[in-house]
């Protein structure tokens, strides 16, 4: 395993690489494989739990819940119903100081009080002129509903990560989850989406904290765990990333995933850790099953995989 197809850098070169390796950098197929959650929808593969869970939302009309630890494909779902379904994507991702206003509309208040303040040099009636309309930005739920009324179909609504979210977020959002409409405070007009063509609306959750039972109550819920299978079919459904690796060295290559994943408590890896160590191994000489049965400590490419510095530390007190 010392010598590698990709090998470039060399820490006991002086002089630069000629023009002919040094182009070799360009020649990396894998960079130009499609990774976005929308250019890899056609890849996902949900088990017949999620799959029964997903038609259930969607058949109920209400939001559906997917929990689980990060890396189970959670976000995914979302996309992978928007592509059989053939409608678009409004993502919505979550953060600590997200509040339910932003998923409905931005006023730009900024703008606004700027243009009223050159208004009102000219005279007062101007600033009376002002079109507040001409402020409102609208943010994901509205935009859905917008999508659903000029195609006649709903859109998929997907709200990420939402346990990131200050305390009093999953409540706030009942109102607008349930009924569908709001209210756009600064010129008072109404937002409303018919119930036919309501987004299919999918929440993710890390399970970094729990939500409130009352938003429970009004979600199909599901939880993904992380399982060999779970890994197993993402490998199989990526098989373009890695496609120098024989079956027997995928099952070894997952075995010593699973046992690494036990031994790191910080940030233990996930399915896109996995796919980039597979990937890695794919282009490198060598990979034979046996250089994968030996001490966890002495994997190739673990830092594909170990993303924190007290992980690294404790796998190598180990024995």
């Amino acid at each position: 395993m010392s010598n590698y197809q990709f090998q470039l850098i060399d820490r006991n070169r002086q002089d630069p690489l000629p023009e002919d390796a040094r182009r070799r950098v360009l020649d990396r197929p894998w960079v130009h494989l499609e990774t976005s959650l929308q250019g890899t929808a056609a890849c996902y593969r949900p088990d017949a739990a999620l799959e029964n869970a997903i038609n259930t939302a969607i058949t109920v009309g209400e939001p559906l819940l997917l929990t689980g630890e990060p890396g189970t494909g959670k976000t995914q779902a979302g996309y992978f119903v928007a592509h059989q379904l053939s409608v678009k994507v409004f993502h919505f991702q979550v953060k600590s100081n997200t509040t339910a206003g932003d998923l409905l509309y931005e006023f730009d208040a900024v703008r606004y009080f700027r243009d009223a303040q050159v208004a009102r040099l000219q005279n007062e009636a101007a600033v009376q002129q002002l079109d507040k309309n001409a402020y409102v930005e609208p943010r994901p739920l509205w935009r859905a509903f917008q999508w659903a009324e000029e195609h006649q179909y709903p859109a998929v609504l997907l709200i990420d990560e939402i346990d990131k979210a200050p305390r009093d977020f999953p409540n706030d959002l009942l109102h607008e989850i349930e009924h569908m409409e709001f209210v756009i405070r600064e010129t008072g007009r109404e937002v409303r989406c018919p119930r036919e063509l309501r987004p299919l609306v999918f929440i993710t959750s890390n399970d970094e904290r729990r939500l409130p039972p009352a938003f429970l109550r009004r979600c199909v819920c599901h939880h993904i765990e992380m399982t060999d299978e779970l890994l197993r079919t993402a490998v199989l459904s990526h098989r373009q990333r890695c496609p120098k690796l024989d079956e027997g060295f995928l099952d070894t290559a997952i075995r010593c995933f699973l046992q690494l994943r036990q031994r790191t408590k910080e940030k233990p890896p996930a399915t896109g850790e996995l796919l980039a160590w597979l990937q890695v191994l794919s282009v490198a000489t060598g990979c034979r099953p046996e250089v994968l049965e030996t001490d966890l400590r002495k994997l190739p490419f673990l830092s594909t995989m170990i993303k924190h510095p007290e992980d690294l530390l404790e796998l190598h007190r180990g024995s």
